[in-house]
C-alpha cells in the first residue's frame, strides 16, 4: 500500500488516530511525572488541504471537513476539532495538524517529544513545523531504530508507531517494535496505527504482536466498509500495549462516530486480546 500522507491528510483514519492520540496524551499527563512521547514515522507535521495532493484525493472533504461541521460531535473528538480551529483561526480547515504538531501543542513543562522521519525533504518540513516548540525535537532517522535507542527504560513514555505501509515488512517491524519497546520499558504505552484492508493481514499482525508482547492488547477497529476488497483501505485500526484504564471507552466513541458518520455499511468495534 502506498500511503503518501499528503494525499490522505485529514481523512477518516487521521480523525481516529489523532482523536485517540490527544486523549491518550491527556490521560498520561494526569500523573505529575514528565511524559516522553516518541513518534517513529512523524511525517511533515503540517498539511495544506488546499494543495494539489489533498484536492486530488478529496479525502479531507470526507474527513476533517465533516468533523468541523458536525453538530453531534462526541466529547472524544472535541479536542481534535478545537486543535484544528486554533490552527486555522476559525472553523474552515485549510491546514491540518499531524501528530507532531498536535503533541507539541499539548506538552507541559518537562514533557518532551521526538519525531523521527527518514525522508530528508519531509524531515526538513517537520523541523520547520516544530521550530517554535523547543520541547519537540526531530531526527532524520529510521524511527524503529532511533526510538529503540533513545527511549528511557523507566518513566512515563508514549510511543506512536505509524508507518506509511509502503514496504512489505512494515507489519512485521511494527509487531517487533511493540515487543522490543515494551521489553525495554515495561510501562511504556505503545500505540500502533495501521490500515485495514483484509482480515487475514490484520489477524497475522495480531498473532505476531501477541507472540512478542506478554500482556493484553487493546484493539480498536473502524471498518468504514466491509473488508471485501484487499486492494482498498477499507478502514483503520489502533492496537495498544499498556493502554490506560478507561481508554477503551474513548476509542469506542471515536470509532462509533467516525464509522457511523463517514462510513458506508461499516462496523466499529473495540476489544481486548
Amino acid at each position: 500500500m502506498n500511503y503518501r500522507h499528503a494525499f490522505h491528510a485529514g481523512n477518516f483514519a487521521d480523525l481516529v488516530k489523532h482523536a485517540a492520540l490527544l486523549d491518550l496524551v491527556a490521560r498520561l499527563q494526569a500523573a505529575p511525572e514528565p511524559l516522553a512521547v516518541f513518534d517513529t514515522h512523524a511525517g511533515r507535521g503540517l498539511y495544506d488541504l488546499t494543495g494539489e495532493e489533498a484536492q486530488r484525493s478529496g479525502e479531507a472533504r470526507a474527513g476533517v471537513a465533516q468533523l468541523m461541521q458536525a453538530p453531534d460531535l462526541p466529547p472524544a473528538l472535541q479536542a481534535l476539532r478545537q486543535a484544528v480551529v486554533r490552527l486555522n483561526g476559525g472553523a474552515e480547515a485549510n491546514l491540518y495538524p499531524g501528530s507532531p504538531l498536535l503533541v507539541a501543542g499539548a506538552l507541559r513543562k518537562g514533557d518532551s517529544y521526538l519525531g523521527c522521519e527518514l525522508r530528508p525533504q519531509e524531515h526538513s518540513a517537520l523541523s520547520d513545523t516544530l521550530a517554535s516548540w523547543p520541547a519537540a525535537r526531530t531526527a532524520c532517522a529510521d524511527g524503529y531504530v532511533e526510538v529503540a535507542a533513545r527511549m528511557p527504560r523507566q518513566g512515563a513514555v508514549l510511543v506512536l508507531i505509524d508507518p506509511p505501509f509502503e514496504k512489505s515488512d512494515d507489519y512485521e517491524r511494527c509487531a517487533a517494535a511493540l515487543g522490543a519497546l515494551t521489553a525495554r520499558n515495561p510501562a511504556a504505552v505503545v500505540m500502533v496505527w495501521m490500515p485495514l484492508k483484509d482480515l487475514e493481514t490484520f489477524d497475522a499482525f495480531l498473532r505476531e504482536a501477541e507472540d512478542v508482547y506478554d500482556g493484553p492488547l487493546l484493539v480498536a477497529e473502524a471498518r468504514m466498509r466491509p473488508l471485501t476488497d484487499p486492494m482498498k483501505m477499507n478502514g483503520c485500526a489502533l492496537v495498544l500495549a499498556n493502554a490506560p484504564e478507561g481508554f477503551a471507552a474513548t476509542l469506542a466513541e471515536v470509532c462509533d462516530w467516525t464509522v457511523g458518520r463517514l462510513g458506508d455499511n461499516g462496523k466499529a468495534q473495540v476489544w481486548t486480546t
